[in-house]
């Protein structure tokens, strides 16, 4: 493959037809549907696929077709299914994921920017979407171009850019399901979906926190009571729930003391977590708004990332029947309701979780106390399976050719349910996440932006990958 001409194609495309084409999906207001209910009858969902499969139909990739494919109900999606290179259809089939639904505008955002506004400044690109992650499908099809245009291979490759992926991904399981016999044998998924702790070099997602969340409520009296005839012969609702939340969290630590929700954290993380925060320590435990005189969990930044993304954690999100304190009355109140919301290490059964906590919620509760526990929310994390051969040689080749630096892993302490869906369907493939985001990127909150030249770099590198995968049958 000629690299020069590789480097040449890629950049020519971002700067002549990715932008502009960017710059108008951006400008669509396609909120993820659990923001948006009406998301159906607004169309922007459906408008930004269209959108951007309108624009792939233009592109240099004999024999591809572009589907838009929609369950009844469920938000659509975009399929697109491009030919191998002559020679090269026996490496089996690459998968490039990315989403092209956004999160809420939210204001506040700077003087001449706005959520639906795309605007290029010194190199980046603002507007809800860009880096989150509008610019992928677009980055997909660049590589896929730019090797060809250099001489390179690729297998059968598949596009898949769902627009629910804000909303925790509901509908993808019927989507892989529909797709199955057209996804084919996935031997490579590239995603792109991440990000890393700097724009100078390629970042690796090495794992992905699960979680689960759950409602429980404790019931102690039918109806409200006037606390001076109650209080001292009734518990309170809010004590037994203490005692509950006893039973899981240690309050002076933090640590979770359900068994299911613990696992052991590989050498390997804790050696990748030590490198990230010498490499980059605000970024590896990034400054967070900090109430005056308030200190963070642990002194030690390792232990620090390693709580972030290794290690569960429990947070009580959301409360009810509690009244606003300027109008709490005398009153022992029948019952508090608490939203827990734990994050899971990445190898954790999120199920099993489930069935722990529920058990240790209503067995023998205090006092006699009605307990339920329900509107469970689970997603199992993801761990990354260690690099074939091929690929890690594609990756330092990447780091050499692309980058000048190598390539770094790092875990993350959030979720891409895809991640764990493709990884039990296909146990044998090979993982790549990755993307532009950077920690500055301002993803989810006002001012959101996309480096343009380190995104223009990580589609050069999918290309190499790319490149490398067809071959690596030969």
């Amino acid at each position: 493959m000629d690299y020069e001409k590789l480097r040449e194609s890629t950049t020519d495309a971002w700067a002549n037809t990715v932008l502009p084409s960017l710059s108008g999906l951006i400008e669509i207001p396609a909120v993820s549907p659990a923001y948006d209910a009406a998301w159906e009858e607004h169309g922007h969902l459906r408008a930004a696929v269209e959108h951007v499969r309108a624009w792939v139909a233009t592109r240099a990739l004999p024999g591809a077709r572009v589907d838009v494919v929609q369950l009844d109900g469920r938000a659509p999606l975009l399929f697109m299914d491009v030919p191998a290179t002559p020679g090269a259809a026996a490496s089996g089939t690459v998968l490039l994921y990315g989403h092209l639904d956004k999160q809420p505008p939210l204001g506040g955002w700077s003087e001449g920017l706005g959520p639906w506004q795309a605007v290029i400044r010194e190199g980046r690109l603002y507007g809800r979407g860009s880096a989150d992650d509008g610019y992928s499908g677009y980055a997909a099809t660049t590589a896929l171009e730019a090797v060809r245009a250099a001489g390179g291979e690729h297998s059968r490759a598949v596009v898949l850019l769902e627009t629910g992926e804000e909303s925790g991904s509901p509908d993808l399981p019927a989507y892989l399901e529909h797709l199955a016999d057209r996804l084919g044998d996935v031997s490579l998924v590239i995603c792109l979906d991440g990000g890393g702790g700097d724009y100078e070099r390629l970042w690796l997602t090495s794992s992905l926190r699960g979680a689960l969340q759950a409602t429980v409520t404790v019931r102690v009296l039918e109806t409200g009571v006037h606390s001076g005839l109650a209080s001292g012969v009734v518990p309170s609702s809010f004590r037994v729930m203490r005692q509950l939340l006893d039973r899981i969290e240690d309050a002076q630590t933090g640590e979770v003391k359900i068994p299911e929700m613990l696992a052991p954290i590989p050498q390997e993380r804790r050696a990748e977590a030590a490198e990230f925060v010498a490499l980059h320590p605000e970024v590896a435990v990034p400054r967070l708004p900090l109430v005056r005189g308030m200190r963070r969990a642990s002194d030690d930044d390792v232990e620090l990332v390693l709580n972030n993304t290794w290690r569960p954690t429990l947070s009580v999100t959301g409360a009810a029947g509690l009244p606003e304190p300027a109008v709490a009355g005398a009153v022992l109140r029948p019952w508090t309701s608490f939203r827990l919301s734990f994050r899971l290490p990445p190898s954790v059964d999120a199920e099993a979780a489930r069935t722990a906590l529920e058990k240790i919620l209503t067995t023998d509760t205090p006092y006699g106390a009605q307990v339920e526990v329900g509107d469970f929310m689970t997603l199992n994390g993801w761990h990354a399976p260690t690099p074939a051969p091929w690929l890690a040689s594609a990756l330092e080749q990447v780091g050499d050719r692309v980058f000048g630096k190598p390539c770094r892993n790092m875990g993350i302490g959030g979720g891409i349910p895809f991640m764990e869906m493709l990884g039990r369907r296909y146990p044998h493939a090979q993982f790549v996440v990755t993307g532009a985001l950077g920690a500055d990127s301002n993803a989810h909150v006002p001012d959101e932006w996309l480096n343009i030249p380190f995104a223009t770099q990580v589609t050069e590198a999918v290309a190499h990958l790319l490149d490398a995968h067809a071959r690596s049958a030969g």
